[in-house]
């Protein structure tokens, strides 16, 4: 069984294979209680690369009170969407490349509004999608943008071309405090089902077909980008391909109802 301690997502197949994993494919620890939500499901890119600076302008650095961060990425002025799981309290760093140093080009918002998904489970991780509503509009410039949505119903064919980015570990001891990213592709879900039988119609898997280290994670709540749209969050993975991402087209009725809100 896996013992209490914050690990990375991507570190979890080695405390928690599929010989001890739980029905749902998570992770449990002694007592039957579900471990792995706010620390060892922000997971890291591992074997990436440093972003070019500002290349990707819509990424949020989500700074959680005594539970570390997060990813999320800017839909509109005053909303940043992340993953349910890495619900606390929040505050919202946009137009970062090196989250550790006081960059012009940096904005910093706290959250008027936590939306939670009303049916997110962490036991399975259904519906891991959350929308947060900034104290005040960011101001938009080449630093800072909003990354569109996918359309309705919208597909994602086997093999699409993506990239997930993120801040923290790009390796099990190395740590950097700058942007990495890294490319995946998207698995089809007859292939994704075999590396999670609870996979559901809004989850969506990607990673590398050939090497593992490509297949590794961004931080927790940061967008899966395919052809310039968010479609998917990063929600949660082993440290082997394919990793799982909230499918952000099949909640769009509910994102549209509390953003109109």
């Amino acid at each position: 069984m896996c013992q209490p301690q914050p690990l990375p997502a991507l570190l979890l197949l080695l405390c928690c294979p599929w010989a001890s994993a739980s029905e749902s494919g998570l992770c449990w620890v002694s007592g039957g209680s579900f471990w792995a939500l706010s620390s060892a499901l922000r997971g890291q890119i591992v074997g990436g690369h440093e972003a070019r600076p500002h290349s990707h302008p819509y990424m949020a650095y989500l700074k959680i009170v005594g539970e570390g961060a997060c990813g999320g990425f800017l839909v509109a002025p005053d909303w940043v969407m992340s993953a349910a799981h890495c619900m606390g309290n929040i505050t919202v760093i946009l137009g970062a490349h090196n989250i550790h140093e006081p960059e012009k080009t940096q904005q910093v918002r706290g959250v008027l509004k936590y939306h939670e998904h009303p049916e997110y489970n962490p036991n399975t991780m259904e519906n891991d999608i959350m929308l947060l509503q900034l104290t005040s509009k960011a101001t938009l410039s080449e630093y800072i943008q909003t990354i569109p949505l996918p359309k309705t119903g919208s597909d994602l064919p086997t093999g699409t071309k993506c990239v997930i980015a993120g801040w923290g570990l790009i390796d099990e001891d190395k740590a950097t405090n700058k942007l990495f990213e890294t490319k995946v592709s998207i698995y089809s879900r007859r292939k994704c089902v075999l590396f999670y039988p609870h996979l559901d119609s809004g989850m969506v898997c990607a990673g590398s077909f050939h090497q593992l280290k490509d297949s590794s994670q961004g931080d927790s709540g940061g967008p899966l980008v395919c052809n310039k749209v968010a479609q998917g969050i990063v929600s949660f993975g082993y440290n082997s391909p394919p990793g799982v991402y909230t499918r952000i087209s099949n909640y769009l009725p509910w994102i549209k109802r509390v953003m109109k809100k």
